[in-house]
Order: structure tokens, then sequence, then C-alpha cells
């Protein structure tokens, strides 16, 4: 795999959001299994426990050794096709979002994180662009990325990405 950042900002009625997309030679459905069951996402992200239909569940990032629980809202969940989700409270409060769409065979993801500051993105886009890409391969059964391909390598397209409807 050749990681390549694929970020770009966006504005939305409550925010700046940083959005990355990946493309997948699979139905809707499969690919939002792999975002939405525990066991999958285990394979490339974490996993959680709970019931998302009561609008929240705990979370924990199972790459990521150090790694604690954290409590997470599901604000929205319309499958196979969305979902928001909230973590964390106060400044640090974190907002992502998935919209999926199908169409020829293909299901493309749009991951959407928004940003309290657009400088976030340094090292928020190397992040989800590495998930992401952990994503692909555990759906294929290939080998993991590894984490140094990402950043810091990525963090100087975060840097230097415009901030659409602002001036240079």
């Amino acid at each position: 795999m050749s990681p390549k950042p694929t970020g770009r900002f966006a504005h939305r009625d409550d925010g700046l959001y940083l959005l990355l997309d990946r493309l997948f030679a699979a139905p809707i459905a499969d690919v939002w299994f792999s975002l939405t069951n525990p066991h999958e996402m285990e394979k490339w992200i974490g996993t959680y426990t709970g019931q998302p239909y009561t609008g929240g569940v705990k979370f924990r990032m199972t790459s990521e050794p150090e790694a604690e629980w954290e409590y997470v809202s599901i604000l929205e969940c319309h499958a196979p096709h969305s979902f928001l989700a909230e973590s964390r409270e106060g400044p640090d409060k974190m907002r992502v979002f998935c919209h999926l769409t199908e169409a020829g065979g293909l299901t493309t993801l749009t991951l959407g994180q928004r940003l309290h500051n657009p400088t976030e993105a340094a090292t928020m886009g190397p992040g989800w662009d590495y998930y992401l890409d952990r994503l692909i391969a555990a759906r294929a059964g290939k080998t993991l990325p590894e984490w140094e391909h990402y950043y810091p390598a990525h963090a100087s397209y975060y840097k230097e990405l415009v901030v659409p409807g602002k001036s240079a």
C-alpha cells in the first residue's frame, strides 16, 4: 500500500469538517457492517460495548495500546447510509460522521470530523488516512499499514490545506 493524504475541508451547518473518502468494490451493507459491527471494527480501529440503539456505547481504540474506554453518543443513525457520533466532553468534544452511498456495485464512504481549529488537521488527517487504509486492508485480509508511513509524513499536506471561503 502506498499511503497518500486524501483529506479536504468543507463547511457544514455546525462547523468546519475534515472530510476523507474511500471507495469499496462491495455492497453498502458490507461496508456498513465493517463500520458498525464491534468484531469487524476491532480488525481496523477499535470495538465497543453496549447497544447502539440506546443512543450510546463505550468505545475503545484497540489499535492504540494505551487507549481507555470512552463514552460515545450516537446522535443519528440511518443504517446503512449514515451515522453521526460524538465523544469526549468540553473543549475536546469530537464529532464524527460517516456517509455511505452505493452505485454500480461500488460503495463510497465519506468520513468527516468536525474541527475546532483548521490546524488540528495536521494530526487528525494523517490519523484518519491511516485508519481508513487499515479498514481497506482489514477487509481485503492484507497486512495493516504502519503509522510511521502516515505521521509525520502527511502532516505537511494537511498544514497546507486551504479552508474554503477564506483567502489564502
